[in-house]
């Protein structure tokens, strides 16, 4: 290839990179800055070491370089003789180290104020599930669940004839998003219900273990008002993408707000046991309950997977044992995936679900079941 081709190779290849420029827009090859203190002082740290290494890069491959070119048998150089140096010896030895050390006490002074929990504001515990998060406000008492939102969720089923990428925020959408006040220092208390979690929000440079039987911490203070999306990071089980975490930053008085109306919900909720539900009320609440609970594993249509997961339409126990029926879903079965709702899902909500079981595909009993009975079995 002589002078002019390779010339003419280059201003291609250069002209084809910037054609194609816009491709690569959606290509995010380096951290999240991010939108609290902590995220940006985590990015700067990364810029800095990364330049460190660019320059050392530069340095020894440009030492390597010139005396390749210039040092060559062709042009009659010959090796040198001597066989080792100490001055090369300590220098090389020493350079390293006042390196790393340099780079290690940032690191660590900065690890020391991630680990730093103290004078948090607000306090709220976050309970891994298979697979959704449960958050718990334990300074205001508010408590809910967040699941994948119902729109991800029927795009992701076989056969749901829906193009995921019509669907906005596809795997990245819940149905209950977490709400943080801005400029307030949140301390996060993580565990799990069954197996190792993670919770992860890029933006805000934070990402921990939940795991069953411990408790980690970690907090933020998120300094813009926005909507920031996480995943779990951890693979927890099949369906490990289907566990995405919203947080939505909020001023201070729209917080409050929320707070109220989460509040007033969860008191109608609760009063909800004490009154008779008619059937198309069940049936309707107990078709979201289950879509959000229950199509995961037991399918959209009853019909579970084969050797994984049991079917509900025609389940003798779904026709005949209504006992048996909520006894499962309020605590589980030991040694299967079926796990315990009693902590995820209020009176009314197990009623419905188990109405919806009975009555639904080709399960035709025309039982009722109220949340009374449900809350009965609770006290059993």
């Amino acid at each position: 290839m002589n002078k002019i081709q390779r010339v003419m190779g280059i201003l291609f290849g250069g002209a084809l990179w910037t054609a194609t420029g816009p491709a690569w827009a959606e290509w995010e090859l380096n951290l999240t800055e991010g939108v609290t203190e902590i995220s940006r002082e985590v990015f700067d740290m990364h810029m800095t070491v990364m330049w460190i290494c660019f320059w050392i890069g530069v340095i020894v491959f440009g030492a390597m370089a010139i005396s390749i070119v210039k040092h060559r048998k062709s042009k009659g150089v010959t090796p040198a003789t001597f066989h080792e140096s100490t001055f090369a010896e300590i220098l090389w030895t020493i350079i390293p180290f006042v390196i790393l050390i340099s780079m290690a006490f940032p690191a660590a002074k900065m690890l020391i104020k991630m680990e730093d929990t103290s004078d948090a504001e607000i306090t709220i515990k976050v309970t891994g599930h298979q697979w959704k998060w449960e958050y718990e406000y334990l300074d205001s008492g508010v408590k809910f669940i967040s699941s994948l939102h119902a729109d991800s969720r029927e795009a992701a089923t076989p056969g749901s004839g829906i193009d995921p990428t019509t669907v906005d925020n596809y795997l990245l959408e819940v149905d209950n998003p977490v709400v943080l006040p801005t400029g307030k220092k949140v301390r996060f208390l993580l565990t799990s219900s069954d197996v190792i979690h993670a919770w992860w929000i890029p933006a805000f440079a934070i990402k921990k273990d939940a795991i069953p039987g411990f408790i980690n911490e970690m907090w933020t203070v998120v300094d813009e008002e926005g909507t920031y999306r996480g995943q779990c990071a951890e693979l927890c089980g099949r369906q490990h993408g289907f566990m995405p975490i919203v947080v939505e930053a909020r001023s201070e008085a729209e917080y409050d707000e929320w707070v109220t109306a989460q509040l007033a919900a969860a008191e109608v909720a609760a009063s909800s046991a004490d009154r008779e539900w008619a059937m198309d009320e069940l049936m309707e609440r107990g078709e979201k309950v289950y879509g959000t609970y229950c199509a995961a594993c037991h399918q959209a249509n009853g019909n579970g997977i084969a050797g994984v997961f049991p079917a509900l339409n025609g389940s003798p126990m779904v026709l005949e044992d209504i006992e048996g029926h909520i006894n499962i879903i309020l605590n589980g079965k030991p040694g299967t995936a079926m796990q315990a709702f009693a902590a995820q899902l209020n009176d009314a909500d197990i009623a419905a679900v188990v109405t919806y079981e009975r009555n639904a595909w080709e399960n035709e009993t025309g039982e009722i079941i109220q949340p009374a009975t449900v809350k009965s079995m609770r006290i059993q």
